[in-house]
């Protein structure tokens, strides 16, 4: 395989395989889930700072509660619009990059196929015109990339400020001390009745902001 073969294969700007920009999308989403991680969980610190303080006013005891952002994103019907709605975005862009992509395919067959009859200058500049041509596939790869990451944040921010919204109100609602995700795996065991997952669910489909 040829070096623009290699790099047209590696990328999920060109040809048709949604699956993969899917998995961008969700590598995305799941990027956001873990800054919104960061933040409750400093929200949880800050509170047991507190605690002690809070506790001897109210005497009220430490409450815990936990939910699996990762099976939020994944049956949220406002993640998967997201994610359909992306998908849709991306399809001018990949057949932008499938006509480049063309190009540079035709100019090496032909280059190939006529290389041997070819003076040395005309090799050269034959060689030098593919080169150019595969520096302006790369550039504009580059540039629908970085597009397409502005375009996910966009997408998915709303989505994670609405979770993070839920989750702060039942923690407001109902005097959580603080409210860990278990997505990232650091829990071992816990009690089912502190999961809020299936009330974070329900809250975000009945369409709390």
């Amino acid at each position: 395989m040829d070096s623009t073969s290699r790099t047209l294969a590696g990328s999920c700007t060109s040809g048709s395989d949604l699956a993969c920009k899917s998995s961008v999308f969700y590598r995305s989403l799941m990027g956001v889930v873990q800054t919104m991680q960061r933040v409750i969980l400093f929200s949880g610190v800050f509170a047991v700072l507190w605690a002690p303080a809070v506790q001897a006013a109210a005497q009220s005891p430490l409450k815990i509660g936990y939910i699996n952002s990762q099976v939020i994103i994944a049956e949220s019907p406002a993640a998967t619009a997201a994610q359909e709605q992306f998908r849709r975005e991306m399809v001018p862009f990949e057949s932008e990059m499938q006509a480049l992509e063309g190009e540079i395919s035709g100019l090496m067959a032909q280059y190939q196929a006529q290389q041997l009859t070819l003076t040395a200058t005309a090799r050269r500049i034959r060689q030098d015109e593919i080169s150019l041509k595969q520096q302006a596939y790369q550039d504009r790869m580059a540039q629908i990339e970085a597009e397409a990451t502005r375009r996910q944040q966009e997408l998915v921010q709303p989505i994670m400020e609405r979770i993070n919204n839920i989750i702060q109100a039942i923690r407001s609602d109902s005097s959580y001390t603080f409210i860990f995700d278990v997505a990232g795996g650091g829990l071992i065991a816990a009690d089912e009745s502190f999961d809020l997952t299936s009330e974070v669910m329900q809250r975000l489909a009945a369409g709390a902001p």
